[in-house]
């Protein structure tokens, strides 16, 4: 056994090296070949293992393949590592600790942390739940830059072409590959101009007045006026914004309604009334408006997204309960 272990020729090593990958290189192998270099035996490494000889055989020359070097040598009865061997070690052991790491998940620290984050949202969520997400998490982490970018109408194509993080809709789009969940919910109500009008007394006031909404620069409408239309319920649309943030200016001093979250009361509704969306028992279906957060699946169990999404969630409540 000795002589088929230790017997061989360097040139048809150097020469088989060039034919082996350096990623066939594996944990085992190597573990195998600190057992040697420390038992200083074949069989007392084998026996260590639970391993027949010609396991450790087949395992040593493949290493010495990749090495490009005999590893050990005899000496008397027994074996002695060469010094490239004895230089590899060390390299071996670190490769070890770093595949035990790599099993075992990577750890995060919030206070240690450069974070970049991007994230696509369109400017309803944006408003409500980015600037206060941003105080949240610069406060706990070392830096944080964060992109906004806006999501229109959400696709499975921005999660899987990491176009973003995270996204931040009502419209969550689905795949396989996608996860998803809700971060609070909220309803459309009726805003108009106290100083102008009153509130429509009743659906036919409503559907008969004149309405703001907004489209997005996609042409996505918002999903309230699609279940409006679904249902069979028309209004005269006078003028169509491409975000929430150009209805105001619309709506100061008109006759006009516009129907959008109740969460803009404390933003860029401000200073306009509302009432409920006067359609009787449906109402309450075709008003509401959920909000949920979406990934990928590759950032399902990485630590650093984790727990940028606890923080999200946090910040999703308090905006909520406001």
């Amino acid at each position: 056994m000795g002589r088929s272990i230790l017997k061989i020729n360097r040139s048809i090593i150097m020469n088989s090296m060039k034919k082996i990958d350096h990623l066939a290189l594996d944990g085992h192998a190597l573990e195998l070949f600190l057992a040697v270099l420390e038992e200083g035996s074949v069989t007392a490494a084998a026996t260590r293992l639970g391993l027949t000889q010609s396991a450790v055989s087949h395992a040593l020359n493949k290493l010495r393949r990749i090495a490009g070097d005999p590893l050990f040598a005899k000496s008397g009865r027994g074996i002695v590592a060469t010094a490239h061997a004895q230089a590899l070690a060390g390299k071996a052991r670190a490769l070890i600790d770093e595949m035990r790491s790599f099993a075992g998940g990577v750890s995060f620290e919030p206070a240690q942390a450069q974070l970049s984050l991007t994230v696509a949202a369109n400017d309803f969520q944006r408003d409500l739940l980015l600037p206060r997400f941003f105080g949240h998490v610069a406060s706990q982490v070392k830096g944080l830059n964060l992109r906004v970018i806006p999501s229109q109408s959400p696709s499975p194509a921005m999660l899987r072409e990491n176009r973003c993080d995270l996204l931040i809709t009502p419209l969550p789009p689905s795949g396989i590959d996608i996860v998803q969940k809700r971060l609070l919910s909220d309803h459309y109500v009726c805003y108009f101009d106290p100083k102008a009008r009153a509130a429509p007394a009743g659906r036919s006031a409503y559907l008969a007045a004149r309405h703001i909404t907004v489209v997005y620069t996609d042409n996505e409408r918002l999903d309230f006026d699609r279940r409006l239309a679904a249902n069979g319920f028309h209004r005269d649309i006078a003028i169509s914004v491409p975000s929430f943030s150009g209805v105001p200016s619309f709506l100061r001093g008109s006759q006009m309604l516009a129907s959008m979250p109740s969460l803009l009361a404390s933003g860029v509704m401000q200073g306009f009334a509302q009432t409920l969306i006067p359609l009787a028992s449906r109402t309450r279906t075709l008003a509401e408006l959920p909000m949920f957060m979406v990934w990928h699946q590759r950032y399902q169990k990485d630590p650093a997204h984790r727990w940028i999404r606890s923080q999200l969630e946090t910040v999703a409540a308090t905006a909520a309960g406001d």
